[in-house]
């Protein structure tokens, strides 16, 4: 009887290695895929940098505050597209050739 009990606890013919287990690998799976996202993302930054700021950009800001000053000015294209919709049918010009 101690030799069918030596055999069955015997940790040479019971024990596996360590990647022959499928939940090692599924605890693994979320750190290796953190990794592989990383140094992809890591990658894209390297080879596409972002654009240069244009050297003038202070003049173009202030420009574009200067037309918001001005509503009058800044709104009219929308105004006029506006009130062109809102026109009724029968006062619209006749475009017919």
């Amino acid at each position: 009887m101690t030799t069918t009990t030596q055999q069955a606890v015997s940790p040479e013919k019971s024990a596996a290695p360590w990647w022959k287990f499928g939940h090692v690998w599924l605890v693994l799976a979320g750190p290796i895929i953190v990794v592989i996202a990383g140094l992809t993302t890591f990658w894209i930054a390297v080879h596409s940098p972002d654009p240069v700021i244009e050297e003038d950009y202070y003049r173009k800001g202030i420009e574009i505050n200067q037309t918001l000053q001005n509503p009058e000015k800044s709104f009219a294209p929308a105004l006029q597209s506006r009130n062109h919709a809102a026109t009724p049918e029968e006062a619209q010009p006749n475009m017919k050739p």
